[in-house]
């Protein structure tokens, strides 16, 4: 998908496919990109038209949910395509409920890639003693243990995507 990246500005597209430029499991691989909640016949015809090999939902930052119907509605999309074996992610905020999320069951299934988005704005300003915490919600209420990682081994070249990556997609209708 095309970005102005002089203004910012992102199209409102729905629809777009391309090259999985992000590290992950399905890097590489021609994806349909879903922006917003469409129907299921509606994407299944586009991962035929476009002969694709991967979807990822929640484009744009287009996943948000705030109410539980909200996480009903999305599931609702991701999961048949899911049960069907096809290979799917989703753009997860690291700020959702998310009891509300796994209690759908989604990540139940391997081809099935949570994607959680942690923002970190400025990172390059962070000093060299940055840790990234993963903690529980209270102590000891749902993890064994907390796990602490340093914010720059994190930022490994290997796992960076540059923002120039991002602009050779096709849109589509």
């Amino acid at each position: 998908m095309k970005r102005d990246y002089d203004t910012g500005v992102e199209s409102d597209v729905q629809f777009f496919v391309g090259t999985e430029v992000e590290k992950t499991p399905a890097y590489g691989m021609k994806t349909l990109f879903v922006t917003g909640i469409h129907s299921y016949i509606t994407i299944k015809q586009h991962i035929a038209n476009e002969q694709v090999e991967h979807v990822f939902f929640g484009a744009n930052h287009s996943y948000n949910p705030e109410l539980a119907e909200d996480f009903e509605e999305w599931e609702a999309m991701v999961l048949p395509l899911v049960k069907e074996g096809i290979l799917c992610s989703l753009d997860i905020p690291s700020t959702i409920n998310m009891e509300w999320f796994l209690d759908g069951g989604l990540t139940e299934y391997n081809n099935f890639i949570p994607q959680i988005r942690v923002v970190v704005p400025y990172v390059g300003q962070w000093n060299y003693n940055t840790m990234v915490k993963i903690d529980d919600r209270g102590f000891k209420e749902t993890n064994p243990g907390v796990w602490c990682h340093s914010l720059h081994d994190l930022m490994d070249r290997n796992k960076f995507t540059d923002w120039s990556k991002y602009g050779l997609d096709k849109v589509i209708n």
